[in-house]
This record gives structure tokens, sequence and C-alpha cells, in this order.
């Protein structure tokens, strides 16, 4: 008797084949290119969720930002991508808070690159208020909208809830990638940048697999 596959089955199986090109992945070995988060975090909807986590200051978010960008640009329909800003020190919370302040004015995109370059090429650190105010009106964002984004209860709101995942994920350094709330991937255990990026598509791949065994019909009794 011929079994009727869900649509949804369906498309998580056709996701699941384009993203591997119909050739089985390099298997890597947990605990040894990455690891397992000691308490699996909720994830709501049926997307595979990504965390980058990131400080602007960091040299080797920098050096990394290049690689998840390129991914980004053709990342798997199923994956849901969101950037999380590290909150070590005050220094770090200050630019979080500004990653989330030029989110709410929807110009993230466009200023993330640039924020980057500010601190490593030009070497302007920005490490007071108004030197990111600065900034924000030299990248053609006005200056009081910035502040007013700045000191708002949307960012207030964001950069706690960036804290609350920095510490319940147990962060440890920078760039770190979280998928589906289950496993971490950092730069020292996959030993590049590129091998950060193939790592995290095996574990999207491995979590894509999982999904569509749960969506798989249950086989009908009888004929």
């Amino acid at each position: 008797m011929m079994q009727y596959i869900p649509t949804k089955a369906l498309l998580i199986f056709s996701i699941l084949f384009m993203f591997t090109g119909g050739v089985s992945a390099q298997n890597y070995v947990e605990g040894k290119h990455y690891k397992r988060i000691d308490q699996e975090k909720a994830i709501d909807g049926d997307n595979i969720e990504v965390l980058e986590f990131f400080w602007y200051g960091c040299p080797h978010c920098y050096s990394f930002e290049p690689f998840i960008s390129k991914w980004k640009k053709d990342k798997p329909a199923n994956v849901e991508f969101v950037r999380v800003p590290a909150t070590f020190q005050a220094l770090w919370v200050l630019h979080a808070r500004a990653y989330y302040a030029f989110q709410l004015l929807g110009v993230g995109e466009k200023i993330h690159p640039k924020f980057f370059s500010e601190i490593h090429n030009k070497k302007n650190y920005m490490k007071t208020f108004d030197a990111l105010a600065i900034f924000a009106q030299e990248n053609g964002v006005d200056r009081t909208e910035f502040i007013d984004a700045m000191n708002s209860f949307t960012v207030e709101s964001n950069a706690r809830k960036a804290q609350k995942l920095v510490n319940s994920y147990k962060l440890s350094g920078v760039p770190a990638i979280a998928v589906n709330g289950k496993y971490m991937v950092s730069a020292s255990m996959a030993g590049s940048y590129e091998n950060m990026i193939r790592i995290m598509n095996f574990l999207i791949k491995k979590e894509t697999a999982n999904a569509a065994t749960a969506h798989q019909p249950v086989a009908a009794q009888g004929s």
C-alpha cells in the first residue's frame, strides 16, 4: 500500500538532498570537532537555529566574518541564522547595544561590516557612547535617532537576552557557533574557519535528517 508523505516531510527531504548534493558528508567526531551542549535549549518552530556569538573587537571574529557572511547568502531554507553579540565586559556590552540599535533602525546589515572595519582597519575602538554616535553619523545614521535607539527598551531587552544566551550556553570565547540548541562549534576545536563552516553544515545536515525522520508518516497496518 502506497504511503502518503506529508508536504512538510517532502520539503525537509528535498532540503536535505540539496544540502548534501547527494554525497555523504564527512563524519565529524563529537568531543573532538564540536561539543554537545550540557543542557539542550528549547528551539521554537521547525527551522534549524544557528547562533553566531561574536564581538566586534575580536580579531578572530573579524577574520571569520567573510566565511559566515558567504555562508549566510546561500544558507539552507530551513535554517534560521541569528547573530548574538557576546557581553563578557563593559565594552562588549556597549558594542552589543550598538549592534541592536543599528538593527532597530533597519541598517544592521549595512553597518555590520563597517563596524568591524572601523575597529580593525581604522583602529577606532569606539570605547564610548559618543564615539559610537559619531561613527553612526559618519555612516549615514541620524545621530539623535541612534542615541534614542541605544536608550530604547527594545535595545535594552535584546542586550539582556544576549547576556542570558551567553550565560546559558556557557560561552567561553568567540567566535562560536551554536546549532539548534544542541551543539557548539569553535575555531579551536574546528582547527580553521573553513572547518567551522564545514562542521556547522554537518550538524545542520544531522539536525535536518533528524527532523525528516520525525516527520515520516507511521506505516499503515495491513493493506
